[in-house]
C-alpha cells in the first residue's frame, strides 16, 4: 500500500534536487534505505551524500539503513545534510 508524503530539502539537498520540497508516493512500510533509494530515484545528484545526510521523518532523526518506517499519509520526510559553520 503507497500513501504520498511531504519530502522537504534543505542546504546542499535542495541545491542537489534543485528543489525545496515535493510530494512522492511512496510504499506505506518502507525501510529508511528504501525511502532513500525512491528520493535518490526521482534526484540522482543526491547519492553523493547517501553517507552524509540524515533523514527526518514526523521531525525524529533516522539514519539510513535497515529501520522499518510506518509512514502515513501527509508525513513529512525532511532530507538533511551537514551544515557546516564557523
Amino acid at each position: 500500500m503507497s500513501c504520498e508524503v511531504l519530502v522537504l530539502y534543505f542546504a546542499k539537498s535542495a541545491e542537489l534536487a534543485d528543489v525545496r520540497s515535493e510530494h512522492i508516493s511512496v510504499a506505506q512500510r518502507t525501510t529508511s534505505e528504501q525511502l532513500w533509494e525512491e528520493i535518490v530515484s526521482r534526484h540522482p545528484r543526491l547519492a553523493a551524500l547517501r553517507n552524509h545526510v540524515l533523514l527526518a521523518v514526523r521531525q525524529e532523526y533516522i539514519a539510513i539503513g535497515d529501520q522499518l518506517l510506518l509512514l502515513q499519509p501527509g508525513d513529512e520526510v525532511a532530507i538533511i545534510p551537514p551544515i557546516s559553520g564557523g
